[in-house]
């Protein structure tokens, strides 16, 4: 268990210390417990924080979000409670956060690094400063946009594509996902014997939706792909075999 002081945990959260004081004073937040006159928060407190993130950035408004937190902990332990939020609110990535310094950057994108190209990396969540340093949440993300400049790819063209990817994956993940809501989970508020049940179907819909974003992606990369670099590959096989011609 780790224990945060009010801006570790805004930090962690990626927030504000402000807006963590609102959400206490609205009540979405519970108290956290105190050492002295220090306010020490838990994990569940992050679970907590992000879960309220998550559903106002889909527009949920404060008033909404409170009743369903006290409709869903009403007659219930903390630890049943918990346990759900620590499922919805629980990271789906597999990889872990790399802290990159400056000259890492600038090796693997040269002079294309620039103020223009850090400050929008950070607005699309690629990247997070720390101090003189970053904070790749997806390294894979990172080091696929490396690999695209290298080939030639200028890198506000890969910011385009990372932002428009981010859309897109958003879009089809919603689908999946609404259609397990509408069909599966259809009660707001779960009952205490459903909630083992909302958990274990939310575990399970976290493959589900990787195995399904993975698939459509490699389908589509099939079909895609060879209509987009045909015309080069014949244009390449044409030279190739001209007689006469130096290999």
């Amino acid at each position: 268990m780790v224990d945060y002081r009010i801006d570790d945990l805004a930090r962690a959260a990626g927030t504000t210390v402000r807006n963590v004081r609102v959400y206490q004073d609205r009540e979405l937040l519970p108290p956290p417990r105190r050492e002295g006159r220090t306010a020490i928060y838990s994990d569940a407190h992050l679970v907590r924080l992000r879960l309220i993130i998550n559903m106002l950035e889909r527009g949920y408004a404060f008033a909404q979000i409170k009743e369903m937190i006290v409709a869903w902990e009403s007659g219930r332990s903390l630890g049943e409670v918990l346990g759900l939020e620590e499922v919805v609110g629980a990271s789906w990535a597999d990889e872990e956060p790399r802290a990159v310094t400056v000259g890492e950057l600038r090796k693997k994108f040269g002079k294309q690094f620039s103020p223009s190209n850090i400050k929008r990396s950070i607005e699309l969540g690629l990247l997070e400063r720390r101090g003189r340093s970053f904070v790749s949440p997806s390294p894979q993300l990172l080091d696929a946009g490396a690999e695209l400049v290298s080939l030639g790819v200028p890198l506000n063209e890969v910011l385009d594509l990372a932002e428009q990817l981010q859309k897109d994956i958003d879009h089809v993940a919603e689908i999946l996902v609404e259609v397990v809501r509408k069909h599966v989970l259809t009660r707001p508020v779960p009952s205490d014997d459903e909630i083992p049940y909302y958990s274990d179907v939310l575990q399970r819909l976290r493959p589900l939706v990787m195995s399904a974003l993975n698939a459509a992606a490699a389908r589509s990369a099939e079909r895609v792909i060879p209509g987009v670099l045909g015309d080069k590959l014949v244009e390449l096989l044409v030279n190739t075999g001209k007689p006469g011609e130096a290999s």
